[in-house]
């Protein structure tokens, strides 16, 4: 059976059980297993398999949590920027009164050439965003994530239309099923639709957001799991970045091994290795075992 047929069959399974959330999760890591395997099978990276259209894909540190203090967010961040990471993004929402300040702390840390990414995490109102989005231009934020709640379509548009031309408005993360990155592109709510490959479908689900996003001349992000991002990152024309996202690299460097290698802010598939390249640490992964 072809990955697509298993992924129809599991997508009309699930109908009556809902299709977004734990369903469309569990959905996404069987998905990715069979496109693991078939590549395995023929002996190609999922990459080759998928067919190449770039080396390597580009990354973004991801971190700066709002519980971080102000000297920890600058190590944070600065550090990104030294390994030569070219563009790094942190959290805000949680006191609005001090996000402003908390931003400047991290423009001072990483320098004026740095990009600067900001996420909301949906905490703010329209009117908070649209304020804080004409404040943060100070420091030449260039990306504002889900300044307001995903869900509110309307108020998204809004800040894309009204924020500085030069600050990217992204959101798309909470994606499970095809139909959510319709409206959302259809509502022109973004400038960059994030997907996120665990949780809209696998490979398969990620492979149609990336065809809706050429349809409608958006550029595609690819939200946290660098590792299991990577090789389609580098199979999809409307591709912008990928998130080198802070928890989720410590823990796939504790538990596996052929992971892709970062070089020069960039995110490299292991050609020379069948399928993803992820090697289980079966030993390592025991001591955490129930």
């Amino acid at each position: 059976m072809s990955p697509g047929a298993a992924y129809g069959q599991m997508w009309r399974r699930i109908r009556n059980l809902g299709r977004p959330g734990i369903c469309s999760m569990a959905i996404s890591a069987v998905d990715c297993a069979i496109w693991d395997l078939k590549a395995r099978l023929l002996g190609v990276p999922l990459v080759t398999l998928l067919g190449q259209v770039r080396d390597a894909a580009s990354v973004y540190g991801s971190g700066g949590f709002t519980s971080y203090s102000d000297r920890r967010l600058a190590e944070q961040l600065s550090g990104w920027v030294k390994q030569g990471i070219p563009r790094v993004k942190m959290k805000i929402g949680r006191d609005a009164n001090r996000d402003p300040e908390r931003v400047r702390v991290a423009r001072e840390a990483i320098g004026p050439e740095a990009e600067l990414y900001v996420d909301a995490n949906g905490a703010y109102s329209r009117k908070q965003a649209l304020a804080q989005a004409n404040l943060f231009t100070e420091f030449d934020v260039r990306w504002f994530e889900e300044p307001v709640s995903s869900d509110d379509l309307e108020g998204l548009r809004l800040l894309r239309d009204r924020a500085p031309a030069m600050m990217e408005i992204a959101a798309g993360e909470y994606g499970y099923e095809i139909f959510y990155f319709r409206r959302m592109l259809t509502a022109g709510a973004v400038d960059v639709q994030q997907a996120d490959i665990t949780r809209c479908g696998g490979v398969t689900g990620f492979l149609q957001v990336a065809a809706l996003c050429q349809a409608n001349n958006v550029p595609l992000s690819c939200h946290t799991a660098p590792a299991l991002h990577t090789h389609v990152a580098c199979a999809v024309a409307p591709f912008k970045n990928l998130e080198y996202f802070h928890d989720h690299v410590r823990i796939e460097q504790m538990f596996f091994d052929g992971l892709p290698q970062l070089v020069r802010g960039e995110l490299r598939p292991d050609l020379s290795r069948p399928g993803s390249g992820l090697e289980l640490k079966r030993a390592d992964a025991a001591k955490f075992a129930a």
